[in-house]
């Protein structure tokens, strides 16, 4: 075997033995987190309200609620939706008064429990029974951990607390954290009724008629009567002669009066 091939087998022990020795050490001192979430039963509350819309003006609205008092919600915004009976959707712009509205709304409480595990193993450089200890982590780093009440510890498969920790030692512990939440969780939905169209008239209702009158003919003028055919003028043209006579002797006593 020539000296390049020996050399070669070396370095490739030498490289095997390293990855080795880190994976070792990996293994030896880590920090592991885990997190599990438990759900419990989730309880539903159903609230429903009644409203008869009295007014809209732009983006106000008013109603009337179920026990009487007068409700002014204002700036309803655009995408607010009330779904029909028959299914049509409708914003502010489409309400009208007497429209009838109800507004359903489902809370629904969940509980649940986030419960962290947290592991930690590595190697004792120092410990201060049985408040803390020092371990040496996989980045050759030392971190120092508060020891919970009632801590236990893992070393070669045995368990003790923190007096029967020894530097020097690969220990492994476990930290539980249980941390209660609550999740809520709101729906609403609202529907809406359009006011019914006005009854049409009974059958019995009379209905009015207008009736124009024309207005009655002017009565043509009586034409002027005639003469009776009996008739003549004789007595005219006698009355006439009179006078004639009559200015004649006038004239004739006027003019010896002059002489």
């Amino acid at each position: 075997m020539s000296a390049r091939t020996r050399w070669m087998r070396t370095a490739m022990i030498l490289a095997v033995g390293a990855i080795g020795l880190a994976f070792t050490v990996k293994m030896s001192a880590q920090v592991q987190t885990n997190k599990e979430e438990k759900v419990g039963q989730a309880t539903r509350e159903v609230k429903v309200e009644h409203a008869e819309v009295l007014a809209v003006e732009g983006n106000d609205l008013f109603v009337k609620m179920s026990d009487g008092t007068i409700r002014h919600i204002a700036n309803v915004p655009e995408s607010a939706r009330a779904t029909l009976d028959d299914g049509r959707q409708i914003g502010i712009r489409d309400a009208k008064p007497g429209m009838h509205l109800t507004k359903t709304i489902t809370t629904t409480t969940t509980p649940k429990v986030i419960v962290t595990t947290q592991t930690v193993t590595g190697k004792v450089w120092h410990v201060s029974p049985p408040n803390s200890v020092t371990l040496t982590m996989d980045n050759n780093e030392n971190q120092t951990f508060k020891i919970p009440s009632g801590q236990k510890f893992m070393v070669n498969g045995k368990e003790t607390d923190a007096f029967g920790l020894k530097k020097g030692m690969i220990v492994s512990a476990t930290k539980v954290v249980e941390e209660p939440v609550t999740q809520v969780e709101h729906e609403a939905k609202l529907t809406g009724r359009m006011p019914p169209p006005p009854p049409p008239p009974a059958a019995d209702t009379p209905i009015l008629v207008a009736v124009v009158t024309p207005a009655p003919a002017a009565a043509p003028e009586a034409a002027p009567a005639a003469l009776p055919k009996t008739g003549s003028d004789l007595p005219l043209t006698a009355l006439i002669g009179l006078l004639l006579i009559a200015c004649s002797l006038g004239m004739r006593s006027f003019r010896k009066l002059r002489a």
